[in-house]
């Protein structure tokens, strides 16, 4: 079970204020509505999520959810933006931890402090509540934690006398024996579209990209953790010891053909694998994510919340939903009994329960929620989330291509992004102090 004295993950108080009041959002409750009937609409990308409202709607006869399942990635965050503003926003809605703040910063959900605030409180670690505890106020749910793992195929390591690596250091030496064995396979990936592989690896070594003290923020995306763990991942997609491909389509095939034999991934992993590529069963196995010293580190690769976007129809019943897909355990067996989720739920007194409803076939037997919960506890302190995560994903996410076809060194990649976040943080009233 996880411990609920886990680390700090999303830093100060004063960066959380910062974040709220320096851009314009926060306040008071202004949650709409407190009738638990009726009809809602859910907006999610997240595997599971048309199973979770079907348990639902058997369970809750006088609420009606409609699931509308939707993009993942900056395409999503555009999507509902844009329906707040025009006024057709959904009643439920998931948000990942780090785009949670610009979210709340910019008016865009609804203050949940006086109606899921107790919820929030009362149910989860502090670590989790401060990922969704902004400037004083609760501004969504969490649903999970999503620490770093490794994923393998114990097949091809076993047939090739291939050590699992708990060093970066042995990792490099894996991506190069994995080429040598098959020169079509691959050991690793950097996508090449999604900036969270990055953040997470520089967060597991010790960068911390954003801080705030008194009235301004610090952002330093190219600090020495974080180009130390630029340098080495460019310099293995430089030298095609790892596969250059975006995390949808094009890398679910070359797992399922073959060509991508190991890569750096989450607790939610685990699920996304065996719904993805069935036929695999048995062949894969979770490690916990190297490290640099071989001490245990991590970090989120992802994570989510459910939130009230601002307009919704009917936040009462959104909030009963909510809380029930995040705190119930007949919710977390909804999850996770669907076969395609593996979420490691925020709250742990649910571990157990989601633990016990995932079948452990797939993963020869394997409990994967034992490799997740050691990770969980190994996630460093002190990271911050920022408050322009869209300006930053995108910053990075533009120039990822470049760094596969060898145009550009991941590490500059780094400092470029930080003069366009910083640029924008600018430009939204916010005071950046030299780093």
């Amino acid at each position: 079970m996880l411990r609920r004295t886990a680390v700090t993950l999303a830093g100060s108080v004063t960066a959380l204020a910062l974040l709220v009041t320096g851009c314009g959002g926060g306040g008071q409750d202004t949650s709409a509505g407190t009738e638990k009937t009726g009809e809602v609409t859910f907006w999610s990308f997240l595997k599971g999520s048309e199973a979770v409202a079907a348990a639902f709607n058997r369970s809750h006869p006088d609420i009606k959810v409609t699931f509308e399942t939707v993009p993942s990635g900056q395409e999503y965050y555009s999507k509902l933006t844009n329906a707040v503003k025009a006024g057709t926003a959904p009643d439920v809605a998931v948000v990942e931890y780090p785009h949670l703040p610009e979210f709340a910063a910019q008016g865009k959900v609804e203050d949940l402090t006086g109606t899921l605030g107790p919820v929030v409180k009362d149910g989860f670690p502090e670590a989790v509540r401060q990922l969704v505890e902004l400037g004083g106020r609760t501004w969504g749910v969490p649903r999970d934690a999503a620490p770093l793992t490794l994923m393998y195929r114990k097949d091809f390591f076993t047939r090739h006398k291939i050590d699992v690596p708990t060093t970066w250091d042995a990792y490099r030496t894996m991506t190069e024996q994995v080429k040598k064995a098959d020169a079509n396979a691959r050991g690793g990936v950097l996508y090449t579209n999604n900036p969270g592989q990055l953040t997470a690896l520089a967060w597991q070594a010790g960068g911390q990209w954003f801080t705030a003290a008194d009235d301004s923020w610090k952002v330093t995306l190219d600090d020495a953790p974080s180009n130390k763990v630029a340098a080495f991942w460019g310099d293995l997609a430089r030298k095609d010891l790892v596969r250059s491909l975006t995390d949808a389509d094009p890398f679910w095939t070359s797992v399922q053909k073959s060509r991508t034999v190991a890569y750096v991934c989450a607790s939610w992993c685990a699920g996304a694998q065996q719904a993805t590529v069935p036929d695999q069963k048995g062949k894969w196995a979770v490690a916990p994510a190297p490290t640099w010293d071989g001490k245990p580190a991590s970090a989120m690769f992802g994570g989510s919340s459910f939130v009230v976007p601002k307009g919704a129809r009917n936040s009462g019943a959104a909030a009963e939903f909510i809380k029930w897909i995040t705190t119930d355990p007949e919710g977390m067996k909804a999850w996770v009994a669907s076969g395609t989720s593996s979420m490691l739920p925020a709250d742990p007194a649910l571990v157990p329960v989601a633990r016990a409803a995932f079948k452990t076939d797939y993963y020869g037997g394997q409990d994967v929620y034992a490799v997740g919960v050691e990770s969980y506890k190994a996630i460093r302190s002190g990271w911050t989330w920022g408050p322009v995560t869209g300006t930053t994903n995108a910053a990075i996410a533009d120039e990822l291509p470049k760094v596969a076809d060898g145009t550009a060194a991941l590490p500059a990649v780094l400092t470029q992004a930080e003069r366009t976040t910083a640029e924008q943080m600018e430009q939204r009233g916010m005071k950046v102090s030299a780093p």
